[in-house]
């Protein structure tokens, strides 16, 4: 089920105080920060990374990328910051808002 822009919203405030973990540099998008980034996920929910200057591709490209392959939400894109996110129904970390049924 896709995430609301309202819990969209939420996730972006959480990220404001979240510490950048993932960094992807000239080496690209390999299977080592696939790997990374998926045990973040896991483990947080929440992960915001950084796009280094000598990375070929750009912040959307490689969030793009990453959601693909490990079956996340894009949340955001900020410079050279992205925010991804990705529910661990076995043990969830953050409570999303409800949206509203009509």
């Amino acid at each position: 089920m896709p995430i609301t822009s309202k819990q969209r919203a939420q996730l972006r405030g959480l990220a404001m105080s979240e510490d950048t973990i993932v960094q992807v540099g000239k080496g690209g998008i390999t299977d080592n920060l696939i790997a990374s980034v998926d045990a973040a996920l896991q483990a947080r929910e929440l992960v915001k990374g950084r796009v280094l200057e000598t990375c070929e591709f750009s912040p959307r490209e490689v969030l793009d990328e990453l959601c693909e392959r490990l079956s996340a939400e894009p949340i955001q894109v900020i410079g050279t910051k992205f925010v991804i996110f990705r529910r661990n129904h076995a043990d969830p970390k953050i409570e999303l808002v409800k949206s509203k049924k009509k």
